[in-house]
């Protein structure tokens, strides 16, 4: 047991105390964010534009760009989405959840695409193809863009990405000797099932 302990938080011995704090604080509004999602609250926002945040500031520290420019990209569509959101129809309604058309199908695989060739360019120009973490952050950060414009845009696929992206994300980042965040995915990973399934109820029960 105290081999499984020291593996997860060795890491931790040679960082500064306020990270840590601001790590840990990050990873609960994150969960917090992914929370409000699953029950299609507009607190979505405001809680992931805090843990987006700090993030930005620590991974920037850390040296782990890939990582950082998911979430620069999630605090910038933290801000559209919360606008679609609230957004008014009509006299009375919202943006509903809803289902991808065919255009938006195309528009994610674009977003998928253009994401990959944006990393890569990043990553040769930084000198970053130095481990096998980045081809993997390279794919992770293409599928999470393509969930968070979903969610933004309130389609109930985004949780389709997020939950391949979760999935991959709990050993990576594990291995990456943030084991904070890795739990924080684990614990993504099974909210964003349960947000999929709540959201198609939704949708059912307007048909």
């Amino acid at each position: 047991m105290h081999q499984i302990i020291d593996y997860l938080f060795e890491q931790y011995r040679d960082y500064q105390t306020l990270d840590i704090i601001l790590e840990i604080v990050a990873v609960i509004f994150g969960f917090l964010s992914v929370w409000y999602s699953k029950q299609n609250k507009i607190f979505v926002f405001p809680t992931g534009m805090i843990s987006t945040s700090i993030f930005v500031y620590l991974l920037y520290n850390w040296g782990l760009l890939g990582d950082m420019m998911i979430n620069a990209y999630y605090f910038i569509m933290s801000v559209y989405g919360w606008y679609i959101w609230t957004r008014k129809i009509d006299a009375t309604h919202v943006t509903p959840i809803s289902r991808t058309n065919d255009l938006e199908k195309k528009q994610s695989v674009f977003i998928f695409l253009v994401t990959i060739v944006f990393v890569f360019i990043v990553y040769y120009y930084s000198d970053k193809w130095n481990n096998w973490t980045a081809y993997v952050d390279t794919i992770t950060t293409a599928i999470f863009f393509v969930g968070m414009w979903l969610m933004a845009k309130r389609k109930i696929e985004n949780w389709i990405y997020w939950i391949l992206g979760d999935i991959i994300s709990v050993p990576l980042y594990l291995y990456k000797g943030l084991a904070f965040t890795s739990f924080q995915y684990l614990g993504f990973t099974f909210i964003a099932i349960y947000g999929y399934i709540a959201w198609k109820k939704h949708l059912n029960s307007y048909r």
